[in-house]
């Protein structure tokens, strides 16, 4: 079978497990790699950044030792890194392995199975302008232009909203409709909780996330570049560092901004995506390991036909 990598922009190999933040992918992910004689390609905005371990909730050492991963801590922090970029390096780690790729960010994963049509470069005086209204503003704007992307983007994220902007206003078009899916089914699976227990779980990480000194590590991260400053639960933490609120303030305002995240992701991939959805909170891990290893194992098989 032909193998594609970073020349091949048709193909996107492998199998892939998605789902919100604090679901559980990762420790499925490695299982199911395990079994299939498999490696990890992450496709998570964050935990492609060096450093920030604890922050972006990167696979433990433990962990890192059971599977080999790909793109998981090897940009550095003052780098801009985008969809683009990240398919190229995605499809070069994919190159000649059978990966599992596992992760949270949805334009990440669309990236892969889908293709990247060509955008219009960044307009610097478009941009200048757009950058002067607040997110909600922006928000407004794009929900005229492009309703279907306004639905689904990070509405506090101002980078991603004048970008989606200013790919309509540059294009005449959505940027909701200036992606290419390519020819064939990509297989994969999209894992989920109920809402309680997703929410429960997200607590509870922040929780550990500060008890095991998330903001010693944020207070050592001196340069970060513009989009690993989107870090979710950064700014609170500066603003802990700052005096500004108390650490838990800090918590709290974390544990809801993660359990919005998640909200959006949930709703990003139920309509985005076309993998299996699978409920984790209906099925025990064990069960829902082999299942997935199943459809894992029948997916690297066609591929080798």
């Amino acid at each position: 079978m032909h193998k594609p990598g970073a020349e091949d922009e048709n193909l996107a190999p492998g199998f892939f497990v998605v789902g919100p933040t604090a679901v559980g992918k990762t420790e499925i992910a490695i299982e199911v790699a395990r079994k299939c004689d498999a490696e990890i390609v992450g496709a998570d905005a964050f935990q492609i950044y060096r450093a920030l371990d604890l922050l972006t909730a990167k696979p433990n050492a433990k962990e890192l030792a059971l599977v080999r991963h790909h793109l998981i801590g090897v940009v550095p922090l003052t780098e801009e890194m985008n969809a683009e970029k990240f398919r190229r390096l995605a499809l070069s780690a994919m190159s000649g392995i059978r990966a599992v790729v596992v992760g949270g960010n949805g334009m990440y994963v669309k990236a892969l199975t889908d293709g990247l049509s060509p955008l219009p470069k960044a307009n610097f005086d478009l941009r200048e302008r757009l950058n002067q209204f607040s997110e909600r503003e922006l928000l407004v704007r794009l929900q005229r232009v492009d309703a279907e992307t306004a639905q689904t983007i990070d509405a506090q994220n101002k980078r991603r909203l004048v970008r989606a902007l200013e790919i309509c206003l540059l294009t005449g078009r959505p940027a909701s409709t200036q992606r290419q899916r390519q020819p064939g089914a990509v297989a994969g699976v999209f894992v989920f909780r109920d809402r309680d227990e997703l929410y429960e779980r997200i607590n509870s990480r922040v929780e550990k996330m500060f008890a095991a000194g998330v903001v010693d590590e944020v207070r050592a991260a001196i340069k970060i570049g513009p989009t690993a400053a989107q870090t979710l639960g950064l700014q609170q933490i500066r603003d802990l560092i700052a005096g500004k609120i108390s650490e838990r303030e800090c918590i709290a305002a974390i544990q809801q901004a993660t359990r919005r995240y998640a909200k959006r992701q949930l709703t990003w991939f139920r309509r985005q995506s076309t993998f299996e959805p699978l409920n984790l909170s209906r099925h025990g891990s064990a069960a829902a390991i082999e299942w997935i290893t199943r459809k894992a194992r029948l997916s690297f098989a066609q591929q080798n036909d």
